[in-house]
């Protein structure tokens, strides 16, 4: 069995919950890409933002911060107007300052998965819960790396968007236990 909200969707989304979701995530530009594409989600379903995720990859040079840092005003228009991604250009922008900031994160703490990995004292926090309605939508501890972020100068991070980058990079362990992922990741 799988997670409830994974049935009757597209192969891709069954993929990404076999294969990603939640699996400890210690690559940086990976990452980088979870940030990029939960921010893009705001206010729209995960579905539309993977159904997306390969033009995001084409258009944020494989999600390399380095090379989005250094985008243009005039590559940010482009982006943004391009029917790959979600067309918003402030989602766009903040993208390119995003990954300015996780540069900085970079060099202060010499990765970002050092930085975000420290929050949860290295090991993914492990969840319990048997039915859809007991998972939250933010923490106390999304708030606070939240909060964290945007003092770093990041956008688009809220604590509802934080708390899907930390289930999906696996820093909490969200798998409903009926489903068999939760016990595979249990035993990483």
């Amino acid at each position: 069995m799988r997670c409830p909200w994974v049935e009757n969707t597209f192969d891709n989304y069954v993929k990404y919950h076999d294969e990603e979701w939640g699996e400890p995530v210690h690559d940086d530009r990976v990452h980088f890409e979870f940030i990029t594409l939960e921010g893009a989600q705001a206010g729209l379903s995960w579905s539309t933002i993977l159904k997306r995720r390969e033009g995001y990859r084409q258009l944020f040079a494989g999600f390399d911060p380095e090379k989005v840092a250094g985008f243009s005003e005039d590559t940010v228009e482009k982006i943004a107007c391009n029917p790959a991604i979600v067309r918003h250009k402030k989602k766009v922008e903040s993208v390119v300052s995003n990954a300015r900031a996780f540069l900085q994160i970079q060099e202060e703490f010499g990765s970002f998965d050092t930085y975000i990995w420290e929050f949860v004292y290295g090991k993914p926090l492990i969840n319990y819960f048997e039915k859809m309605e007991e998972v939250p939508a933010k923490t106390k501890l999304s708030d606070q790396i939240a909060k964290d972020l945007k003092k770093r100068g990041f956008t688009f991070v809220g604590s509802t968007i934080i708390y899907a980058y930390m289930q999906a990079c696996g820093l909490v362990n969200d798998h409903l236990t009926t489903c068999y992922r939760h016990k595979e990741l249990l035993l990483d």
